[in-house]
């Protein structure tokens, strides 16, 4: 984990928003409390988050309706600790927010809603759904002449239960979606084996595919900036066993 060697460079599009670095989020994440927060599927994401955020992604909270932006959606929408403590951490939302998470009143739910949290896409939580969005984003953007705009879905390896990501899967290859990039969070959830492994299941369908330590935020970043031409993109993020 690179904790003591984050690049200090943002990108041209990126927050300027700099009073929290990765070493704030556990504090952040520790703000949140109450029933039902999900605490090792959000911690799983944490790493695959910070490292978007902070070194790839073209958005920020200036930028959010700019129709250049890149668009990230939050499939695994049932952990968003870790994506509410990244997004304040950003200035998306006021860190004030975060210890109200999950109360009757607060915008930030136990699922993310794009209409009231700031700088979410879509609206998450049921698993298998931000893939198939994500495939329809892209191809949208394509409709609409925007080739800039990179299209970013997290999802966890729980999630390849779901048909609905084998038929996006089998889609977006053959489609040549050079725009979508898919990061699984595999923490060993998931309960069909899939054979050759997740990166495998990805590469018979014609994409680009790399698996990485999760944790490892130089590895994250050389597998999410590696080029793809024609084809879609998945970095499978390994990180400790939900169990472990």
């Amino acid at each position: 984990m690179s904790i003591g060697t984050e690049r200090a460079d943002r990108h041209e599009y990126g927050n300027t928003h700099e009073s929290y670095t990765y070493t704030d989020l556990p504090h952040l994440m520790g703000m949140m409390t109450g029933d039902e927060k999900h605490g090792p599927a959000a911690t799983s994401t944490l790493d695959v988050l910070w490292v978007l955020y902070d070194r790839v992604l073209r958005v920020g909270p200036e930028r959010a309706e700019d129709p250049e932006r890149d668009r990230f959606l939050l499939s695994k929408g049932h952990g968003p600790m870790a994506y509410y403590a990244v997004l304040a951490a950003k200035g998306f939302l006021p860190v004030e927010w975060l210890p109200e998470f999950g109360s009757y009143d607060s915008p930030l739910g136990h699922h993310p809603d794009r209409v009231l949290v700031p700088g979410a896409e879509i609206g998450s939580g049921s698993l298998g759904h931000g893939l198939p969005l994500a495939v329809g984003t892209a191809l949208g953007l394509r409709a609409q002449g925007l080739d800039g705009p990179g299209v970013w879905v997290l999802i966890g390896d729980a999630e390849l239960d779901e048909g609905s990501n084998h038929e996006a899967i089998a889609y977006a290859g053959p489609a040549g979606l050079d725009r979508l990039h898919t990061v699984v969070v595999d923490n060993a959830s998931a309960s069909h084996a899939l054979p050759g492994g997740i990166a495998a299941r990805f590469e018979a369908a014609g994409w680009s595919a790399e698996t990485v330590d999760g944790r490892d935020h130089e590895a994250l970043y050389a597998a999410f900036t590696a080029p793809h031409p024609g084809r879609p993109r998945v970095v499978v993020a390994r990180v400790e066993p939900k169990d472990a």
